[in-house]
């Protein structure tokens, strides 16, 4: 009924303008939409898949905003705020700190199949220990839970877990969407292949190689810069990713793939469970490990902050006893190269 009291309205030439100008308002709305779309989308999608206001709606965004990405922290306090009386007023045997760690990374965070426990341990658990000790009281009050890479942001915004110790670097985008602590680690990208490759590092030997990376991983976003960049070795795929870094190492074994970038620190705990791999090259970036944490909880962030000033001066039960417990074996006595830089707390609110 509506179309034909329309069509009644719009005879004459009176109408055929109407007409014309309903039909170029139309187009004009077809146009627009797509745009409109891009637009939402840049807002980025929250946990419940809503836009969430605020977000960057790319690395590339995000990197343009920010510069020392392991500066932009709070700093320390003791102070209690919400987040932690959250983690405190949890009652019985749920009074624990939820924390998203690695059950596979060797020395960092993983099984131990002769340690008669299934708790993980490693160079990450430890510090997770020392952060619950400080909090709770007791350094076994810990629920830890395995989490892919690719999961790691995602598990701290819908709330499973209150942080992530994951060998996670600190980034410019990843600061769009979680907040870290200041640096605990300082590592850098480096190839992994078998010994008998001819592969030398990062560099032109690796063209026309096959990589594999974890999704989500900085050694992703580099190779996407690079390539982005124009500086990327020609014929490099790196189309394989995987949820898991180790995964990377089955794939290179099985012969899937004919190197893996990843952090130096993960790839020599890899050279050390596999001595038919090898690491070649230095490292081509330089990239510091961070405790994530949600992006509102600063009472956290700062009591976190607070827990690594005592953790890198405890000389008997700290960052360097740890160190050379976990990490010694593989990556050498010299624990310089590995030490995080003094903090900075940037981050103003």
């Amino acid at each position: 009924m509506r179309v034909g009291r329309l069509r009644t309205g719009l005879r004459g030439w009176g109408g055929v303008g109407a007409m014309a100008l309903v039909c170029a308002l139309a187009l004009l709305f077809a146009l627009l939409l797509p745009a409109l779309h891009r637009g939402a989308d840049d807002l980025g999608a929250g946990p419940d898949g809503t836009a969430r206001p605020g977000a960057q709606g790319s690395p590339a965004r995000a990197g343009q905003e920010c510069r020392d990405p392991e500066k932009q922290t709070l700093a320390p306090s003791g102070d209690d705020g919400p987040a932690v009386e959250r983690i405190r007023s949890r009652e019985g045997g749920k009074r624990r700190l939820v924390v998203g760690v690695d059950q596979n990374s060797y020395h960092w965070g993983y099984r131990d199949p002769n340690g008669g426990d299934a708790a993980p341990v490693g160079f990450d658990i430890d510090l997770v220990r020392r952060i619950a000790e400080d909090i709770l009281g007791d350094r076994d009050a810990v629920q830890f839970k395995a989490i892919p890479t690719d999961q790691r942001v995602r598990a701290i915004q819908d709330g499973r877990v209150d942080m992530v110790v994951r060998t996670m670097t600190i980034t410019c985008a990843r600061l769009a969407d979680v907040a870290f602590s200041a640096p605990y680690f300082r590592t850098g990208q480096q190839v992994l292949v078998p010994a008998s490759s001819p592969v030398t590092g990062y560099d032109a030997s690796l063209a026309g190689r096959r990589v594999c990376t974890a999704s989500g991983s900085t050694a992703h976003a580099t190779l996407e810069r690079d390539r982005e960049r124009g500086t990327l070795p020609p014929g490099v795929d790196f189309a394989t990713t995987v949820p898991n870094q180790l995964d990377c190492l089955v794939r290179l074994q099985l012969g899937e793939v004919d190197a893996v970038v990843t952090d130096g620190a993960l790839a020599a705990g890899q050279a050390a469970q596999d001595p038919t791999v090898r690491i070649k090259g230095d490292a081509f970036t330089t990239e510091f490990y961070g405790v994530a944490m949600r992006k509102d909880a600063d009472d956290l962030v700062r009591r976190v902050n607070r827990v690594l000033v005592a953790y890198r001066g405890d000389t008997a039960d700290g960052w360097q006893a740890s160190y050379d417990r976990w990490l010694a074996p593989t990556l050498g006595r010299d624990a310089s190269k590995s030490a995080p830089p003094d903090p900075q707390y940037l981050r103003t609110g």
